[in-house]
């Protein structure tokens, strides 16, 4: 229950860290906005032509007398409307930090300096279209994870009783550890910890994983929410990846951040897990 509240307790601390440096905020909604953007236009595509696609889709139902048609082709345009949504979840923040990786790069950077007690910020040394190609990969790689999810607990959703009570819990949960690991991919992978390590330390956490990435993934259904606490989640992301690898952490003032952004010397201090 500690390990619930201290990840909770993480996703304000990076609220409160992005209130603090205000002026990144704004340039920090930018990637949101574009991935909702191109959410809304598939969302509504499949709305406007979903029907349609069921329809070519089941051709051996044409000859199907009413009302037996009707209720088949729409129970199945309804879950793939439902299905789609389930999968903009799991998916928002994967592409939200794709498009935005140089950004959320920074970001993270500024926060390990802002809480590092020596004011350093461990760095990747990789290129950036090779950062680019590893995040692609690997959120590729967590994105078939995440379907194989979906379409499971979507299958167990109609077990009576269990489908209506404990499925939505599990897939709530299920929905904030895939968040959490996308969000803090971006410290760690700086870090040089590849896609199974990250796994493997996140598991041996995950009431803290939980209690991080499940409210959030609670206020990811609410309209627009998700563009407004990205740039705050990626900031106590990287917090909570200091703890999960027992990196010493002092809470920043902000100072410190703001005076990292005009020095240009920084000091690295390499970081790794073992398998």
């Amino acid at each position: 229950m500690h390990d619930l509240g201290a990840g909770f307790g993480y996703l304000l601390k990076g609220q409160r860290w992005m209130a603090r440096h205000g002026r990144h905020y704004g340039f920090g909604l930018i990637p949101g906005l574009i991935t909702l953007v191109l959410y809304v236009a598939a969302l509504v595509a499949l709305a406007l032509w979903g029907e349609d696609f069921i329809t070519w889709a089941t051709p051996f139902a044409d000859d199907w007398s009413s009302p037996w048609q009707g209720l088949f082709r729409g129970f199945l345009t309804a879950v793939l409307f439902v299905l789609a949504l389930l999968l903009s979840v799991l998916t928002f923040t994967a592409v939200t930090l794709l498009i935005g990786q140089p950004f959320y790069e920074n970001l993270s950077e500024k926060v390990d300096r802002d809480v590092s007690p020596d004011g350093t910020a461990p760095e990747s040394g990789l290129p950036l279209w090779r950062e680019l190609w590893i995040s692609a990969r690997d959120s590729l790689r967590i994105l078939a994870r995440a379907v194989l999810w979906g379409v499971l607990l979507f299958a167990l959703g109609f077990v009576p009783f269990i489908g209506q009570t404990f499925i939505p819990v599990i897939g709530f949960f299920v929905t904030g550890f895939f968040l959490t690991e996308e969000l803090t991919a971006v410290a760690l992978q700086r870090r040089g910890i590849d896609l199974r390590a990250r796994l493997t330390l996140l598991r041996s956490r995950k009431t803290l994983i939980w209690g991080f990435g499940t409210p959030l993934g609670l206020s990811f259904l609410v309209p627009f929410v998700a563009v407004f606490l990205m740039p705050g989640a990626v900031a106590g992301a990287t917090m909570m990846a200091r703890d999960l690898l027992g990196e010493e952490t002092e809470e920043g003032d902000g100072e410190r951040g703001q005076e990292g952004d005009q020095a240009g010397d920084r000091e690295v201090g390499p970081a790794s897990v073992d398998e």
